[in-house]
């Protein structure tokens, strides 16, 4: 009778959001004594915002707070399965090179922590063994259902589209999943800049990518809406709602004034399991869509080196990643934050609306 009550996946969503939550908010204040008792502060660039400078010091690497809650979490709740285990090993090595690169910034006095050639072969090397996985797995197949009622049996090397519906990648998939994890993991990880932004920003774009596991892991609403059926992927929405909740529960310590940053740990170890829960329920281009501040905060430190390079010396932005030059144009950090989160809460309004097209399509 007991495991009958929480057999629903609707239930075990809700659980999972209140068990990591609660673990966050158990775990915080000792994982911030700790930081603060091994002097692992904050290190702010004296070129950057005036106002941070005022940061300093302030404990980082919390984003063993989200990790925690999410992992024990998921294990409590979920149903482990190929998409679970993808899932939480390429959180745990993206969490991993964030904090060899947190930790060496404060073993080594004035490092920068890890070289950019060191982090970036650690996510590449990581995108392609999940990459691997995912394509090569026997049992990892997804169903489309044609607008005349026929169903065609897809390989996991495809992607889904709004409104087209499906495409098979074939092995332009490995590269296409290492771009997608890479990508996405060093977007949160330059959105990671503000009191409460990036995890703000990562609750609101995480939300669709719970419906769009839910959905996707549910025959019949797979069918009704015309999107790919994955049979398992469903239990993926118990590791969305695990990181909302663990996302939440730093989000408590992290609001302005922050008493405690996530650092590399949290933001590279996000990065990678929103990208990777998009990869397993065939949603990639979604992520550009509701992962849109994501984007931006990319395009622009892409835009403003670029163009700084080829007119040697000139900006497009007074700074970058663009949050900062909001602040510079005069916007409290506040205000910076609240308005992402705004325009983040509408992209994902997008993203769901996107999803829900190919029933417009049928």
């Amino acid at each position: 009778m007991f495991t009958q009550v929480f057999e629903p996946l609707s239930i075990r969503i809700i659980f999972s959001i209140l068990t990591s939550f609660l673990l966050a908010m158990i775990i915080a204040p000792r994982v911030i004594f700790n930081l603060q008792t091994r002097q692992i502060g904050q290190t702010v660039r004296e070129e950057g915002v005036k106002e941070h400078l005022k940061k300093t010091g302030v404990p980082t690497m919390g984003g063993i707070i989200i990790l925690i809650p999410m992992m024990v979490t998921t294990l409590l709740w979920a149903k482990i399965n190929p998409y679970v285990v993808i899932t939480l090993l390429v959180t745990t090595a993206m969490g991993l090179i964030g904090f060899f690169d947190d930790i060496t910034k404060v073993v080594r006095a004035r490092s920068l922590g890890l070289t950019a050639r060191q982090k970036l072969f650690g996510q590449i090397l990581t995108a392609f063994c999940a990459a691997i996985a995912m394509k090569y797995y026997p049992g990892l197949r997804f169903e489309i259902n044609l607008p005349d009622g026929n169903s065609l049996g897809i390989t996991s090397s495809a992607t889904q589209l709004p409104v087209v519906g499906a495409i098979n990648l074939g092995w332009l998939f490995i590269p296409f999943a290492v771009a997608v994890i890479v990508g996405a993991t060093n977007a949160v990880n330059l959105t990671d800049g503000l009191d409460g932004l990036a995890a703000g920003t990562m609750i609101v774009a995480v939300a669709p990518f719970l419906v769009f596991a839910y959905i996707c892991g549910h025959l019949i609403f797979a069918r009704h809406l015309g999107v790919a059926y994955i049979a398992g992927v469903g239990e993926l929405a118990v590791t969305s709602a695990s990181i909302m909740g663990g996302c939440l529960g730093f989000l408590w310590h992290n609001a302005h004034p922050a008493s405690v940053f996530m650092g590399d740990t949290g933001s590279l170890a996000l990065g990678g399991s929103i990208a990777a829960i998009a990869l397993c329920t065939k949603t990639e281009f979604y992520l550009l869509v509701v992962g849109g501040i994501f984007v931006m905060e990319a395009l622009s430190v892409i835009l403003q080196v670029s163009y700084f390079k080829m007119t040697k010396g000139k900006r497009i932005f007074k700074m970058s990643p663009i949050h900062h030059h909001f602040e510079l144009c005069g916007w409290p950090e506040e205000k910076v934050v609240i308005r992402f989160w705004a325009v983040g809460m509408m992209l994902a309004l997008v993203g769901l609306t996107l999803f829900a097209s190919r029933l417009m399509a049928m």
